[in-house]
């Protein structure tokens, strides 16, 4: 089993592939609402690297018509390395976004030393190309680009190679597809589990039917992005959208996963708590961790 005692904390305070601000203040809510001690807790050594170094919007400001590209290049090479680095030091590597653009870095970095299947649980599709996303914004490009689909710089993180293949990754919890985006999904030949889906055969049944989807993989990487929650348990997410995963599902989904016991990197990414009410979403998502780490019921 990959699990491993040790844990790495990195945060990676980065806002620069999306438009509204404050998701770079997401690494500091989810230490503040107390992850490290929740994990030693359950019995993991803990240790926090602090954050990569990710520039303030304003001081880039001169790469705004790119959507900030070579910052965010610059970033997720780091997060890249970062996560190599945690592998080599035998830890289970957690990264606290910022948005979702991290994945970029972190997924080619934790893929780059042996395969991993991708548990993506996201209300969007993530899908986008710099041709198809009517926003040009990078946070909504990260799984086509692990999948080899984008701009060639980010798509060289980790490698020359596509960092994934379609069966190696499942999502979980979409319900907010741009047109274009729906099309390409619907042809990429990834699993992709709707909220329907979610409503008509359970969470229960979805979660135990990925991991045999991923059961190709020995190791596996969970994708995190809290607007996957309904807005309800998570207030402070950078793009809400109604009629997200409950909390109960929410954490049924991280049981099962924990139960499998491959586990081997977790991204926390996309919570804005400028946004939230008194830091729950960031609470939310340390009792999410907690579950996934193995805290069971009884």
């Amino acid at each position: 089993a990959v699990m491993h005692k040790t844990i790495q904390i990195i945060g990676v305070p980065i806002d620069l592939g999306q438009s509204h601000r404050g998701v770079d203040l997401g690494p500091g809510a989810l230490r503040y609402a107390g992850l490290a001690a929740r994990l030693e807790k359950l019995g993991y050594e803990v240790h926090d690297s602090g954050n990569l170094p990710v520039p303030v919007r304003e001081s880039v400001a001169v790469e705004r018509e790119d959507r900030y590209l070579p910052s965010i290049i610059k970033v997720c090479q780091a997060a890249c390395e970062a996560a190599q680095q945690a592998l080599q030091q035998e830890r289970i590597p957690i990264f606290l976004g910022g948005d979702h653009s991290i994945a970029i870095g972190t997924v080619a970095g934790v893929a780059s030393s042996e395969p991993v299947g991708v548990i993506w649980i996201d209300a969007h599709g993530d899908f986008h190309t710099g041709e198809s996303s009517p926003s040009k914004n990078i946070h909504g490009m990260p799984l086509a680009t692990l999948l080899g689909h984008g701009y060639p710089e980010l798509v060289a993180i980790g490698g020359p190679q596509a960092t994934l293949q379609p069966q190696d990754v499942v999502m979980i919890g979409v319900r907010d597809l741009d047109t274009g985006e729906r099309q390409r999904l619907r042809e990429s030949g990834m699993t992709v589990y709707t909220m329907r889906d979610i409503d008509e055969r359970g969470m229960g049944a979805i979660a135990a039917e990925a991991l045999v989807k991923l059961r190709h993989k020995s190791r596996l990487h969970v994708s995190l992005d809290i607007d996957s929650l309904d807005p309800q348990a998570s207030p402070g997410a950078g793009t809400l959208v109604p009629g997200g995963l409950t909390y109960r599902e929410a954490q049924l989904l991280m049981e099962i996963i924990a139960d499998s016991r491959r586990l081997g990197s977790l991204d926390i990414v996309e919570i804005n708590p400028i946004l939230d009410n008194r830091n729950k979403t960031a609470e939310t998502a340390v009792e999410l961790t907690a579950s996934l780490f193995g805290k069971s019921i009884i």
